[in-house]
């Protein structure tokens, strides 16, 4: 029986919950779906991630909206994936702030990751027709940069620290309520996506970077909201542990030369029966076993997916 392609088949609307973390601090999370955030400045607010159409973004923002009028000011994007960035029009930011880098890989590859997610995962693409094109950050910056909240919000970090999910990806950091948006470098409960990913560099100093924040609230890519450090700790290392069972499988069977098929194999069997049930599983497996394999056969910057390569590789390992 072959499997419906990646998230095609995954129509069912998902419930919402949108959860005060701390004074000022928000976190939209939907059974897996990609989660979003904000938190209040004095007299303004950041907005964390996007969503993948404008209409996406204004479902979060009419229930953001019953708990504060304040304008958005920045709306800070973790990476440059199209569900976490399309929606970005909505908001009406004054400024757009992600990595150098992922504005570097928008210009590579924006538009072929817009139709690959688009026909990978239709149903978070609301209205896509809105969708004015591609979405560009307004400000950069390399290692790390500070929002002043005002008043007496302390400020946000923004840090990127180190090649994981992406090349580019940063995390979040509230220190005055100890909260953690940590975009897709962490998942709570969700299966990782890697295909864009540098395996071995996630698994070791950059989640090492993550877990140093000693977060008490952590928000990741999808999931629920980890609360208290043993929570947070516990998504960061469920994370690592599905990266380095992934590492193990695929570099063994690289390493005696065997083929991508049972590197493939041999990862659903060992992943499955502690990952299987969880979000996008199956979805993205054969992606990221693609993507490890090239690892191994020393490509290290990511090959771009595109809705034809997506099909090749599906057709190849998941059917």
């Amino acid at each position: 029986m072959t499997k419906p392609f990646a998230s095609s088949a995954d129509l069912a609307p998902k419930k919402e919950t949108l959860e005060v973390v701390a004074d000022g601090v928000y976190a939209l999370t939907a059974e897996g779906d990609p989660n979003v955030g904000a938190i209040e400045g004095e007299d303004f607010l950041v907005c964390i991630e996007a969503r993948a159409t404008p209409a996406a973004a204004r479902d979060w923002l009419a229930q953001l909206r019953e708990h504060t009028s304040k304008p958005i000011r920045y709306l800070v994007l973790t990476h440059y994936h199209a569900v976490r960035v399309l929606g970005a029009s909505a908001f009406g930011a004054e400024e757009i702030i992600a990595s150098e880098t992922t504005k570097q890989l928008i210009e590579e590859r924006g538009k072929e990751d817009w139709d690959s997610e688009y026909g990978r995962m239709p149903r978070l693409f609301k209205q896509p027709e809105e969708i004015p094109g591609l979405t560009w950050p307004t400000r950069t910056f390399a290692g790390e940069t500070t929002i002043p909240l005002g008043g007496d919000r302390g400020e946000l970090l923004l840090k990127f620290c180190g090649r994981g999910h992406t090349a580019g990806d940063i995390a979040v950091w509230h220190d005055q309520s100890k909260t953690l948006f940590a975009g897709d470098l962490v998942e709570a409960q969700a299966a990782l996506y890697t295909g864009d990913a540098f395996h071995m560099d996630w698994a070791a100093d950059t989640l090492d970077q993550v877990k140093a924040f000693r977060a008490q609230n952590l928000i990741g890519g999808r999931g629920a909201v980890a609360r208290s450090v043993e929570a947070c700790d516990a998504a960061i290392e469920q994370t690592r542990g599905f990266l380095n069972g992934m590492i193990a499988q695929v570099g063994g069977v690289h390493r005696r030369g065997g083929t991508l098929k049972e590197a493939f194999l041999a990862t659903h069997a060992a992943l499955a029966p502690q990952f299987g049930h969880w979000p996008i599983f199956e979805h993205c497996l054969p992606f990221n076993v693609q993507r490890l394999w090239d690892e191994f056969d020393g490509i290290d910057w990511p090959r771009i997916w595109t809705m034809e390569r997506d099909r090749e590789v599906w057709a190849q390992l998941q059917d």
